[in-house]
């Protein structure tokens, strides 16, 4: 069976394209609103909650489902796992778009918008400002990514020389592509530190939120490769049965992120003596249990192998996980953030649907790219004759 990507080819205006297409087009009239009349009048936010779900969804979750690509950049390149090379287009295309839209969320939720220019001349520069560095990682990401993703648009172009090119220095682009997620995911859960007693103490967490935020990033990572590819192979592709050894083989690789991570969130809990808000029977500690449980749902299913060979059921396992992670990162960034001073803050329908009308327009470029370009690797050949011999 050969792994070289192609194109997957049909018709680019396809039933998606029809439905999502109007989310994106309303998505676009709200950020042109927002540009030209001010935060104000799309927005619900406040002095007491100066970001809400465009930071909290759109970036903070947005940016950990487009870890795909970073997560199998270690596994393949750094620890060696080439039996996963195959995931790594598809999971890298959903990750340029994943962090350029979260980049995107960031520029409409600045007030002064204008002023982002200064951001990036040096004499402007606040190198102590966590949200610094983590502007410029994802800056610097997303153009690692471009270059990273080059060669599949030089393979459509017929460009060889290019490629050439830009396979020479690709070891160290990857290189640069594996660090710096590895810098900006943890600077991620450092944002809220600075908030101290207003995030709820189930969250809050002075030394552990960056380690937190960054095991987080590569549970997220490893399983939007499964939730993915498992929505391409059924929907796009009419059999994935291929690729399923693979996500078996990388559900055993995200238990280890899994155990480590609630080892450590129990663990914090007890020695700062925190666990009895665990049982306290309100609103944060439900959330909390919540977020256990989809966490601790795949653990469950990786220690029954029949399940763990149902595709429906490695879906619904990354499906649990990609939840539970959102949760906790919803959780301590805004769900369980108060500031005091009577503040109350609730998304404005225009905030929503502008966070839609991002994942509109990421499943619809995926789409078209992958029907476009040389992304998806080509279904397994069967072998005719055993089959017919079966028969």
């Amino acid at each position: 069976m050969s792994h070289d990507p192609k194109p997957l080819g049909g018709k680019l205006i396809s039933k998606p394209i029809l439905f999502f297409g109007p989310l994106i087009l309303l998505c676009v009239l709200f950020i042109g609103k927002r540009l030209v009349f001010g935060l104000g009048s799309v927005s619900d936010l406040n002095g007491g909650f100066p970001w809400g779900i465009w930071i909290a969804f759109d970036l903070l979750i947005g940016t950990g489902f487009a870890c795909g690509g970073w997560a199998l950049a270690w596994a393949v390149y750094v620890f060696n796992k080439g039996e996963y090379h195959p995931l790594v287009r598809p999971a890298l295309l959903a990750s340029l778009f994943g962090y350029s839209l979260g980049g995107l969320s960031i520029t409409i939720d600045v007030g002064r918008y204008w002023n982002l220019p200064y951001f990036y001349i040096p004499g402007f520069f606040n190198v102590n400002s966590v949200l610094f560095e983590t502007a410029v990682c994802m800056t610097i990401y997303i153009g690692v990514m471009a270059l990273e993703f080059a060669p599949a648009l030089f393979e459509r172009l017929g460009w060889k020389v290019s490629l050439k090119r830009i396979n020479k220095v690709m070891f160290f682009i990857i290189a640069f592509g594996a660090l710096l997620p590895s810098m900006h995911q943890s600077s991620m859960g450092s944002l809220m530190i600075v908030a101290g007693h207003k995030v709820h103490p189930l969250w809050q967490s002075y030394e552990m939120l960056p380690l937190f935020s960054l095991l987080t990033a590569f549970i997220m990572g490893f399983s939007i490769v499964i939730f993915e590819g498992s929505l391409v192979q059924s929907g796009l592709r009419g059999n994935g049965a291929d690729e399923q050894p693979l996500f078996r083989k990388l559900m055993g690789t995200i238990s280890i992120f899994l155990v480590l991570f609630l080892v450590l969130r129990f663990g914090e809990l007890i020695y700062r003596n925190k666990l009895g808000l665990a049982f306290a029977g309100d609103f944060y500690s439900v959330m909390f249990w919540l977020e256990i449980l989809l966490l601790a749902f795949p653990l469950v299913v990786l220690r029954v192998p029949k399940l763990l060979h149902d595709s429906r059921i490695l879906f619904l396992g990354a499906l649990s996980m990609l939840l539970g992670c959102a949760l906790w990162r919803l959780s301590y960034s805004l769900v369980a953030y108060n500031p005091g001073g009577g503040y109350e803050y609730f998304p404005a329908w225009e905030e929503i649907l502008i966070s839609i009308g991002f994942v509109a327009i990421e499943v619809c470029a995926y789409i078209l790219l992958i029907r476009l370009l040389p992304i998806i690797p080509p279904l397994k050949q069967q072998d005719h004759r055993h089959e017919a011999s079966k028969a």
